[in-house]
């Protein structure tokens, strides 16, 4: 790591900051992997449309949604969502001015189908990997700073080039592109945290949900609160989270808007005591059945067990176990699906890693930390 700190004597362009700094660390990894999920390969077909059905829908996009990339083309799957929400405008303006909305609502059932269709493919298994091999390398700049007046500030801008996996879902995430990124630029005061990223913050009730761009977080007493925006105007574009926190009980809601409606979660912790807690949650997904899940995890000597069960009949058993610089990981569900892995410290910042899965994917390699 290396830390750089910038006198203010010499920033005449910004008299009024009362200190900078900036913490370059740097990281790498290389290793082998087989049958990996290719996320980057999922290709999404939009359903069968007529010629005047896709110009219809066309027309509301701006842009050709005969197929979509839902893996790398989220241009076309937020022009998608847009379209859900421009038909609602036109139907909703047809209703208060007394006109006949029968074409705008047939316009608006069509581009709810064709989100459907889009976001369900989406969703589907993604194609395996074949053997190969895996190494990238990545600078990561963080720069932060505080006014005179006591507003601390942040941004970070980060370099990484060369092939990635994922290692906690088993997915091959493919090339990176090589080139310099802007990550989140923040302020915080005593009115909260404002966040700006473009593209870059997690839909707070579900990460597989649009990224939001600009997120605020503050607390009222004992309660945590954040709110996130897109401002691309996408179905699900605004999200909320709350937390509460007393004498070993913690309590969470987050919520999300959805073309059906809100999703919302409300989780509930308690601590039994320093090696024992349990968790129940209820999920509310708009248009769909509500679950509800209780976990149950311990951990002694080393030893880690989580249990987990919901009312739609899944259940998750998780072992792990650690000593000194050496971690193993058991996980296991009602499908009989099965992941293991193991990681050791080699010291000096490095880190040995590899993991097996019930669906022949495998990867192991070293990372590195600078």
């Amino acid at each position: 790591m290396k830390k750089l700190l910038i006198a203010t004597t010499a920033l005449v362009a910004t008299a009024g900051m009362a200190n900078a700094d900036i913490t370059i660390t740097g990281h790498a990894a290389a290793g082998i992997h087989s049958g990996l999920d290719a996320t980057a390969a999922v290709t999404a077909k939009v359903g069968e449309v007529t010629a005047a059905e896709k110009e219809t829908l066309d027309a509301m996009t701006g842009s050709n949604t005969a197929t979509v990339d839902a893996a790398v083309d989220q241009t076309a799957m937020a022009a998608l969502q847009k379209a859900v929400v421009d038909a609602q405008l036109l139907v909703d303006a047809d209703v208060a001015a007394g006109l006949s909305s029968t074409t705008s609502a047939a316009n608006l059932a069509f581009a709810k189908a064709e989100l459907a269709a889009a976001q369900g493919t989406a969703a589907a298994a993604a194609t395996n990997s074949g053997d190969g091999v895996y190494s990238n390398a990545g600078v990561d700049f963080t720069m932060t700073g505080a006014t005179d007046n006591g507003i601390s500030f942040s941004a970070t801008v980060n370099i990484d080039a060369g092939t990635e996996i994922d290692t906690g879902d088993f997915e091959l995430d493919g090339k990176d592109g090589g080139t310099a990124g802007l990550g989140a630029v923040s302020m915080t005061g005593s009115f909260g945290t404002l966040t700006f990223d473009d593209g870059g913050i997690d839909n707070l009730y579900n990460g597989d949900f649009t990224a939001a761009d600009v997120s605020y977080s503050t607390t009222v007493g004992a309660i945590s609160l954040s709110v996130a925006h897109d401002t691309a105007g996408s179905a699900d574009a605004n999200s909320m989270s709350a937390g509460y926190s007393a004498s070993g009980m913690s309590f969470t809601l987050a919520a999300s808007e959805a073309a059906a409606g809100t999703s919302s979660s409300l989780s509930v912790a308690y601590a039994l005591n320093d090696s024992v807690s349990v968790t129940g949650k209820t999920d509310q997904v708009a248009g769909a059945e509500s679950i509800q899940t209780i976990t149950a995890a311990t951990t002694l000597n080393g030893v880690s067990v989580a249990l987990s069960s919901a009312n739609n009949s899944t259940w998750d058993v998780d072992l792990g176990y650690t000593a000194g610089g050496f971690a193993l990981t058991y996980g296991v569900d009602e499908t009989d699906a099965w992941t293991a892995t193991a990681t050791t410290a080699l010291g000096g910042g490095a880190t040995f890693a590899a993991g097996v899965s019930s669906d022949d994917e495998m990867y192991a390699g070293v990372s590195f930390a600078f």
